[in-house]
């Protein structure tokens, strides 16, 4: 990472990422994964998964065919991604062609900023001018409030999301919800620890709420209804971009609204994100930000937007 990055409950300084390339005589495909960090899906693992599976992915396995080989995770991630690429290479289109886009357009995203004292979220604020969107990360310790005016009062034109990454109670975040109208937050994500979405119903909030630790795959979905208004698909979570356009597609079946969001990987983490974000409401794919170093060709950003074209992967 160009710095550490902290969220509540855990500082990162490195993304550790496992790539997967597959070739035949002509074409290639390549994918990339992050894992998930807090299910023990970190690269050694990841890297036995992949291997398990190579005999069947040598024989010619198909993405369908993936899908009963691996549960949802960070290996299945990069083969599926991989094999879309390979596809589309095969195919001669590129790979949101192949997902049946007519046409793809570069997405508004938020950008994040990690937890720290107000002073510092607030300085990462002002150098972020690129940024219309913001999320910052919060942890419920009582400096929250104070973060949230710091940032408002340095960026008062942009839209403020905030993330806890499970970090509140039913009462810490009970109290910060005036502070959250003050300073016009438009989104609350995963206020509370897996296991207590129940508690939900007790939250009076107009804010929309996004569910993004609670919501890992396609089973998931049917026991949050009513319980969060947006729910946040990233391929490592679910499984790969297969996974993910059948998961939007049925969150939109239950009357969620969609977010693409990512685990902090390069660019090729983001393309296969990036077609999926055609799909929804909200985009979060940030993550080339916090790298030292990203792929060449990269993905890049301007006036809030994130643009990839067809060279950086998917062709």
């Amino acid at each position: 990472m160009r710095t550490p990055f902290r969220i509540a409950g855990h500082e990162f300084t490195h993304a550790e990422l496992v790539v997967v390339e597959l070739h035949d005589e002509a074409h290639r495909g390549r994918g990339e994964a992050c894992g998930v960090y807090y299910r023990g899906d970190g690269r050694q693992r990841m890297m036995e998964q992949v291997q398990s599976v190579a005999r069947e992915i040598r024989e010619g396995t198909d993405r369908v065919a993936l899908q009963a080989l691996l549960p949802a995770c960070g290996a299945r991630n990069a083969l599926d991604c991989a094999l879309w690429e390979l596809e589309a290479q095969r195919a001669g289109s590129p790979v949101w062609q192949l997902a049946g886009l007519e046409t793809v357009h570069p997405l508004p995203t938020v950008f994040t900023i990690g937890l720290d004292t107000p002073e510092a979220m607030a300085a990462r604020a002002l150098e972020m001018t690129h940024a219309t969107a913001l999320k910052l990360k919060l942890a419920g310790d009582g400096v929250d409030d104070a973060r949230l005016v710091a940032v408002r009062t340095a960026r008062p034109d942009v839209w403020l999301g905030v993330d806890a990454n499970r970090g509140f109670t039913v009462h810490s975040l009970g109290r910060l919800l005036p502070m959250f109208a003050e300073v016009g937050v438009s989104l609350i994500e995963q206020p509370l620890p897996v296991g207590c979405e129940d508690d939900m119903r007790s939250i009076d909030t107009r804010i929309p709420l996004a569910a993004d630790e609670s919501v890992q795959d396609i089973p998931d979905l049917a026991r949050l209804v009513g319980l969060f208004d947006i729910v946040n698909i990233k391929l490592d979570k679910c499984g790969g971009l297969t996974r993910a356009l059948a998961m939007a597609a049925e969150a939109r079946r239950l009357g969620f609204r969609v977010m693409v969001g990512n685990m902090t990987g390069t660019s090729w983490s983001q393309a296969p994100a990036f077609v999926l974000g055609q799909h929804c409401d909200y985009c979060d794919l940030d993550g080339p930000t916090f790298l030292a170093v990203d792929r060449t060709p990269a993905v890049f950003y301007s006036e809030g937007l994130v643009h990839c074209t067809d060279e950086v992967w998917g062709m």
